[in-house]
C-alpha cells in the first residue's frame, strides 16, 4: 500500500484489531466543512504498526468535495487549519519554512508553490531598524528543489540553512500519496514527526527530521497522486500489468495546487504571525 497518511495507515491496522500505544481523537469544523482525526503514535511498537514514527499525525479531511472545490468559506478553512497547526506545536518565534518538490512538475509542486507565498521576515527584523517589526516571527524560506535539479538531497540544503539561521522550528511541506480516493486532493495532513520525501511513491529521499536536522521538524502536505492499482480496485477490476507502478493524479490538478497551496501559506502566515489579522497579511503579501 503507498501511502504517506497516517489515517490510512491507522485504518489498516484497526481493521487488524491490533491498536496498542496508538490514541485517536476526532473533532469536527462544520463551518469549514472539515472533519479532523488525531493519530498519536506513541510507542515503538505502535510506529512499526503503522509504518510511521511516533508522534502526532492530525488529518484534516473535506467532509465533501475536494480542496480545489470553493464550496466552504476560505477564511474559515484558514481558521481551522491555523488552530490544528497551533494544536500540533508550541510555535516558536524563530522558524524555517521548507517547501519540497519540482514546480516543473504540478502534482509535485504544492511545497515550492506554498513557500511562494509564505512571509519572509528574517531579513526585515535583522535589518530594518526604522521599522517597528514585534508583531512579526523571524521566519525563513526556501524552496529546497528536488536532487535532479540541484544535485543535492533536499535534507542536505534544509540543514545547511539550519546550521545558517539557528531555527527553533523547521516546517517542511511536501505533496503525499495517499491510497484511497476520497483522501486525494481532499486532505491536509500535519505531523510532528517531519517527513521523508517521496516515501509514498517509492521515492524515498533523505529524511528531514529532528533526528537529521537538530531542530524540531514539522510536515503538512495533501495527497496529489495515488497508484493506478486504486482506480483498478475502485472500478472492481484488476490491473494490467503494463499498468502497474504508474501514479495518477486528479483532472484538476492545476486548480488543486493553486487552491490548496493558497489555502497553506494563507494559514500558515496567519498562525506564524499571530498578531497580524488576516487582512493585514494580505495586504503585505
Amino acid at each position: 500500500m503507498r501511502t504517506d497518511l497516517a489515517l490510512e495507515s491507522h485504518q489498516r491496522a484497526e481493521a487488524s484489531g491490533r491498536l496498542e500505544g496508538i490514541d485517536k481523537r476526532e473533532r469536527r469544523y462544520e463551518s469549514a466543512g472539515f472533519e479532523v482525526t488525531e493519530i498519536d503514535v506513541q510507542t515503538e511498537a505502535a510506529a512499526r504498526l503503522l509504518g510511521k514514527p511516533c508522534g502526532r499525525y492530525i488529518t484534516v479531511r473535506c467532509s465533501e468535495g475536494r480542496l480545489s472545490d470553493r464550496l466552504y468559506d476560505a477564511a474559515a478553512r484558514e481558521d481551522c487549519l491555523v488552530r490544528e497547526l497551533s494544536r500540533l506545536t508550541a510555535l516558536p518565534k524563530r522558524i524555517l519554512v521548507a517547501g519540497l518538490g519540482n514546480t516543473a512538475i504540478t502534482p509535485d509542486s504544492l511545497g515550492p508553490r506554498t513557500a511562494a507565498g509564505i512571509l519572509a521576515t528574517r531579513h526585515l527584523k535583522r535589518l530594518a531598524r526604522g521599522l517597528d517589526t514585534s508583531q512579526l516571527s523571524e521566519v525563513t524560506v526556501i524552496s529546497a528543489g528536488v536532487m535532479a535539479q540541484t544535485g543535492i538531497e533536499s535534507a542536505s540544503v534544509v540543514k545547511a540553512l539550519c546550521d545558517e539561521t539557528r531555527p527553533q522550528l523547521v516546517l517542511v511541506i511536501d505533496a503525499l500519496a495517499c491510497s484511497q480516493l476520497a483522501h486525494l486532493g481532499s486532505t491536509v495532513q500535519l505531523c510532528s514527526s517531519g517527513i521523508s520525501p517521496g516515501s509514498g511513491v517509492e521515492n524515498a529521499r533523505a529524511e528531514l527530521s529532528e533526528a537529521t536536522l537538530g531542530v524540531p521538524t514539522c510536515a503538512i502536505g495533501i495527497p496529489t497522486v495515488t497508484d493506478c492499482s486504486v482506480i483498478a480496485e475502485a472500478a472492481g477490476g484488476s490491473i494490467a500489468p503494463e499498468f502497474q507502478g504508474m501514479i495518477v493524479t486528479p483532472k484538476d490538478i492545476d486548480e488543486l495546487i493553486l487552491r490548496s497551496s493558497t489555502l497553506l501559506s494563507s494559514a500558515i502566515n496567519r498562525a506564524l504571525h499571530p498578531g497580524l489579522t488576516r487582512e493585514e497579511l494580505a495586504l503585505i503579501m
